[in-house]
């Protein structure tokens, strides 16, 4: 998949602070903006799922992926030759999240070791983070990542 970072719906060559719409921009400003709603949430134009994905594809909110975090059973395994968390619901269905990394700078970090996954949920604090499903063989929890970091996106639709 592609790496994007928080709040910008194209791939780059470089992920640095310079390089990074949201980067440095409190909620207060990032409400302004229209980056992101009341609910604190990105708005559908600076999400990387709609964007890319259209109709009501769109990143999954904090609280969306921490509910997959505690109701679900998380497995590491290898598919089709890349490793990853086979995650399954109460209901039986799964989903395969692949240990795609992550890019900071140029540069290609942790494939095949862990998986970051961004929400569209800034950090409630500062202006500089915003929260991140992360795994890893034997780790899964949220995190906050700076926003200026290449991570991956797994689409959710109602």
């Amino acid at each position: 998949g592609n790496y994007y970072s928080w709040g910008d719906t194209a791939t780059k060559s470089q992920y640095t602070e310079d390089h990074c719409l949201t980067y440095g921009l409190i909620i207060l400003e990032l409400q302004a903006q229209g980056i992101i709603d009341g609910n604190s949430n990105l708005t559908p134009q600076y999400d990387a799922a709609t964007a890319n994905w259209g109709g009501t594809w769109r990143m999954p909110t904090r609280d969306e992926q921490e509910e997959l975090l505690n109701n679900c059973t998380w497995e590491w395994t290898t598919q089709n030759g890349v490793n990853g968390h086979k995650v399954t619901g109460t209901n039986g269905n799964s989903i395969f999240l692949p240990a795609a990394g992550g890019r900071l700078g140029t540069s290609l970090y942790y494939g095949g070791f862990s998986g970051y996954y961004w929400s569209s949920t800034p950090h409630d604090y500062g202006a500089y983070g915003a929260y991140v499903l992360f795994f890893s063989d034997g780790r899964e929890d949220m995190r906050c990542y700076f926003r200026y970091y290449g991570q991956t996106v797994r689409p959710i639709t109602e």
